[in-house]
């Protein structure tokens, strides 16, 4: 049982095994030699940094210190001390590339001859095995109640008819006025609740948080889904309007004070610590979707037409859910155009020009203060420093300065993630087989991972343009878009189509789905969502919290659902 929960042993040697976090190790160093040496590391995730300094070891001494062992580990030898960074033309006496694993412990050794070997003196444990026992731990919570639901219905129709035989009707059970596609719901719960997952650590599985800088982990999906399912809202919700007479004026108003509304919850919630002017956060998450939102759902609502009946040529007949929202793409293609020109045209002091790096010890730390080059120059100059994100992922990796990644200029592709999901939603207006709908989307999907692929070269740190999420880059617009189609068209034929699935409980999560967003926010430091005991320092108990708290906040949208409440801006 201990492999299942990363049991170790509290002390191993003269080293206290407590001490240590989460994917965190031991590393002794132990000189054999007349000289003092020097050693230095460098974690996988930093792309073209410099080796830092670790330690120094004296003659005949050892040394140990704690590593971070969530990725890869490279170390070089010196026999002298070359600062604090170490550069690809300083020559090491050694140099040595690691897997290690978390709770272990590694011995390197260097030698008379200045040689180097590395060893392990305690086996890591395995950090994979707490996923299976969490899971089935909750698998059984949820057949429990299940059963126990059932066991609770049953009980109460014998209770009232006195014959197991007979089924009750229930006369009072709402009828739905009109057919509703629970793909869409279900696809905003899948998002919400994975939302709430990672907000609260997912466990501290690497692959699981955000990217560093360039890449895609599973906590990057979050966000542009969202803004992507948003947009196939928009002509869904707009058509409801005009088809109970809305004037096109009223609409427009309703959709600035939608829009009002999630800025200012986004701009409060970034007080949830304490408001205090001076460095409170402007942007967020749900500032970028209130502005986004602004845009696309007030350029459809002025230039929307009711006329769905498509054309008789053949060209036209097949791009009409394109040609329906021309000027809404026109409007896409310029945003685009102008977020490029703003990138690798705007002249950034100090830094290269088209600069999209992390800053930091980026590039050998040639541009430390050049962070997301002209978005983060952007940001500095009109927001402040004080009032941007003050610890983005890459700080930890990159040692880099504030960086917001829901700044300004990533804005404007946002906006343009948020037509690609209104395109998925004018398709659902103008087709109505759902052979035509998944045609398209696929073909959606399948152009939009083409082209990010080609704009990244399908490579995480070589290509034009890298898929990051900091940044909001174009390949990471499409790239997430590539998979929201994708996505979409799984659950419609799954849900809608087949009907093999009902949705639940991701449908209520998705129809609640502001409501669980903003209580996560608030909540995410009570009881009963929030606890903790003892060490916490290992994935079992981090993964056993985190899944806790997205259990309870899906038994709230159930529970809001069979009481008929939903928030909605």
């Amino acid at each position: 049982m201990a492999s299942w929960i990363e049991y170790t042993s509290p002390s191993w040697r003269e080293l206290n095994m407590q001490k240590l976090s989460v994917d965190q190790a031991y590393l002794r160093a132990i000189s054999t030699t007349n000289e003092d040496s020097w050693v230095y590391s460098l974690s996988e995730e930093c792309y073209k940094c410099p080796y830092s300094k670790l330690l120094s070891i004296s003659p005949h001494k050892r040394i140990h210190t704690k590593i971070g062992v969530a990725r890869s580990v490279f170390f070089k030898v010196f026999d002298q001390d070359v600062g604090d960074y170490a550069f690809e033309n300083q020559t090491a006496i050694c140099e040595i590339a690691t897997n290690l694993g978390e709770f272990g412990v590694y011995n390197l050794t260097v030698t008379d001859n200045k040689t180097c070997t590395f060893t392990t003196d305690k086996e890591p444990v395995d950090i994979y095995l707490p996923m299976l026992l969490v899971a089935i731990i909750f698998a059984s919570i949820t057949i429990i109640l299940q059963a126990t639901r059932y066991l609770y219905k049953r009980c109460s129709r014998l209770a009232e008819t006195g014959d197991s035989g007979d089924e009750l009707v229930d006369m009072n059970k709402k009828v739905p006025v009109k057919k509703r596609m629970k793909s869409i719901d279900t696809f905003r719960g899948i998002i919400i609740v994975l939302m709430i997952f990672v907000n609260n650590g997912g466990g501290e599985y690497w692959w699981i948080d955000h990217a560093p800088w360039n890449g895609l982990h599973v906590a990057d999906l979050v966000f542009p889904s969202f803004i992507w399912i948003m947009g196939v809202c928009i002509p869904l919700s707009i058509k409801s309007q005009l088809g109970r007479n809305i004037s096109k004026k009223s609409i427009l108003l309703n959709i600035l004070w939608r829009s009002v509304k999630l800025f200012l919850i986004g701009l409060f919630l970034n007080s949830i610590n304490g408001a205090k002017f001076e460095d409170l956060r402007i942007m967020g998450i749900l500032q970028r979707l209130g502005i986004a939102y602004f845009l696309v759902a007030s350029l459809y609502t002025i230039f929307v037409t009711n006329e769905y009946i498509l054309p008789q040529g053949r060209v036209k007949r097949a791009l009409f859910d394109i040609i329906y929202i021309k000027y809404v793409w026109i409007f896409g293609i310029a945003i685009t155009a102008v977020n490029m020109a703003i990138i690798y045209a705007l002249d950034v002091p100090g830094c290269p020009r088209g600069y999209l790096g992390p800053g930091g010890t980026h590039e050998m730390g040639s541009y430390k203060d050049c962070m997301g080059g002209a978005a983060g120059y952007i940001d500095k100059l009109i927001l402040g420093t004080n009032h941007i994100y003050q610890h983005p992922t890459a700080k930890k990796i990159y040692n880099s300065t504030a960086f917001d990644p829901e700044g300004l200029l990533g804005c404007l592709l946002t906006t343009v993630q948020t037509i690609l999901g209104l395109q998925c939603g004018t398709t659902i207006l103008i087709y109505t087989t759902w052979k035509s709908r998944v045609n398209r989307w696929l073909s959606w999907s399948v152009g939009c991972g083409v082209i990010a692929g080609v704009l990244c070269l399908f490579s995480k740190e070589e290509g034009w343009i890298p898929v990051n999420k900091n940044l909001m880059s174009l390949s990471f617009v499409l790239a997430t878009s590539s998979m929201a189609f994708l996505f979409e068209a799984l659950c419609f034929l799954l849900i809608d189509v087949k009907g093999k699935w009902n949705g639940y409980p991701f449908l209520q999560c998705g129809m609640n789905a502001i409501l669980l967003y903003v209580g996560h926010s608030v909540l995410h430091k009570m009881l009963p969502w929030h606890w903790s005991t003892g060490l916490m320092n290992t994935h079992f108990m981090l993964l056993l919290k985190c899944t806790w708290t997205t259990f309870l906040w899906i038994i709230v949208a159930i529970y809001c659902y069979k009481k008929n409440f939903f928030y909605v801006l």
